[in-house]
């Protein structure tokens, strides 16, 4: 990988920074974890909510750090470099940029965000660069990837200085594009201030995170700024699904600021859309797509009309960046997006068993929808919301469940550290509006056990809310949970018996 760096002097000046100390001393890292910083780093002291970083100033200059990025003076009798800035997470992300050389200027970077589908269109660009023999690299809630090398993600959109440098490995390593997920979480904590992209995606917004962001419209302010420059450079195209109505709105704000826009939709004019859906279990979906650049017929291994719209903002991508169109219909007959997102648990049974990733109202609506248009029989769903995390989605995602389903079972999802019987409380508050019949079953391994056990022919088993998930949090321990893995030993005891 090669090595970047920068003098203390022009990051002070690209920070527009106050800089004490030696101007000449070159950093070649920066970050807000004490624990990554070492020699030749750059600290960035933070105060958090839980943690003031200039509790460490001290340890991370006896560590070798060269120098305090902070939003306050230097501490008297302090002798290392000090850059004093007027927000601290901001010169984070300047910082990182400019001490790695800017790998985002050096790929064509896409960026995507919205409640739902973030991941599945992530994959899909990822895959399609690939098939236009364009090498890429990809930041997703599931992996970190570079070429075919790969690593599970800490989280959706990392810290800006990791960011970075996984962009100036994937520049290192030839990749001549990259794609990532960006949260609204990160968007707001400033991780993604001073990328450049070449386009940008808007999926959708509904409910969820209002426990961080407190209402609808901070969401979607949150989520704006990756569009309309105030990350620090607007991007080059934004790809908009306007079947949304907070997608038309900001559609319609971004023309008005004379930015370019392309929009796709299923039921609105666009720029791209969709006709003839068809959908099955067993062939997945297929339709005619209809682009500036022509119509295509399209056969996806994807099943359910929601991956409609991640097959077009995709498509709409792609040809931001000048891959064939051609080539983008041949490449989606064998995309299969990502995992955990209506993954079938394959089987030789008759009745079919799905894991979704679905942890939003909208996104379980979404997710039943599609397996009613998919079976005559019955919908088992199996469904818990996470502990400490936003409330006020669980008693709507009850309520959803029981209209969508034949029969619902709660359970865990990721109590943390919130009393699971309280959670379920919240979920059946909601499963109590409708008819449904419900079990509580907290026990999230026994939940679809029993799930399967009660499955009947031309039934859909919906396993939802972990989706690619490995892991079950309960308290403060994390353990090894794969919902793929234990519809599989109940499928299995199933056949035994």
């Amino acid at each position: 990988m090669i090595k970047h760096g920068a003098t203390l002097q022009f990051i002070a000046e690209k920070l527009n920074a106050k800089l004490y100390g030696n101007a000449e001393t070159i950093a070649t890292d920066v970050t807000h974890d004490s624990r990554q910083a070492g020699k030749g780093s750059l600290f960035v002291a933070i105060r958090g909510l839980t943690m003031d970083g200039h509790r460490f100033v001290t340890d991370v200059t006896r560590r070798g750090a060269v120098g305090i990025i902070s939003e306050l003076d230097a501490p008297e009798n302090f002798s290392g470099a000090w850059l004093k800035v007027e927000d601290a997470r901001e010169a984070l992300a300047k910082a990182a940029a400019v001490i790695n050389g800017n790998p985002s200027h050096d790929l064509k970077l896409v960026g995507i965000t919205g409640t739902n589908g973030k991941t599945t269109t992530t994959y899909l660009i990822f895959a399609l660069a690939e098939v236009n023999n364009e090498k890429g690299a990809m930041l997703t809630t599931v992996e970190y990837r570079i070429g075919d090398k790969s690593e599970p993600a800490i989280r959706t959109t990392p810290e800006a200085s990791d960011t970075n440098k996984f962009l100036r490995e994937a520049v290192s390593d030839g990749c001549k594009m990259a794609v990532m997920e960006t949260s609204s979480q990160a968007i707001d904590l400033r991780r993604c201030d001073w990328l450049k992209f070449k386009a940008v995606v808007f999926t959708n917004l509904t409910r969820d995170h209002l426990d961080y962001h407190q209402t609808m419209e901070n969401y979607f302010d949150a989520k704006k700024r990756l569009f309309d420059g105030r990350l620090g450079e607007k991007p080059a195209s934004s790809v908009i699904n306007i079947d949304d109505v907070w997608g038309a709105k900001l559609a319609n704000d971004l023309k008005a600021n004379g930015q370019k826009v392309v929009t796709f939709a299923q039921s609105n004019p666009a720029d791209l859309m969709s006709e003839n859906i068809e959908v099955s279990l067993i062939k997945g979906t297929s339709f005619t797509l209809k682009t500036p650049n022509g119509t295509r017929q399209i056969v996806s291994p994807l099943v359910g009309k929601p991956h409609v719209y991640n097959i077009l903002a995709a498509t709409a991508v792609s040809l931001e960046l000048d891959y064939d169109l051609d080539l983008i219909a041949e490449g989606l007959k064998t995309c299969v997006g990502a995992p955990g997102r209506f993954e079938r648990v394959a089987h030789y049974g008759d009745f079919a068993v799905v894991v979704d990733y679905a942890h939003s109202d909208d996104a379980l609506l979404n997710t039943l929808k599609t397996a009613r248009d998919l079976t005559d029989g019955r919908i088992i769903t199996v469904f818990g919301c996470g502990g400490d995390r936003d409330k006020t989605k669980r008693a709507p995602m009850g309520e959803v469940a029981g209209n969508h389903s034949d029969l619902v079972i709660v359970t865990s999802d990721n109590p943390r550290t919130e009393n699971p019987f309280q959670i379920i409380s919240e979920i059946e508050t909601g499963l109590k509006k409708t008819n449904c019949p419900y079990l509580v079953i907290s026990d999230r391994r026994e939940a679809i056990h029993q799930a399967i056990a009660k499955a009947k022919p031309n039934d859909v088993v919906l396993i939802a809310g972990k989706g690619h998930e490995t892991y079950q949090i309960i308290g403060s321990d994390k353990f090894h949970f794969d919902d793929r893995e234990i519809a599989k030993e109940a499928l299995d005891n199933l056949a035994e018996n």
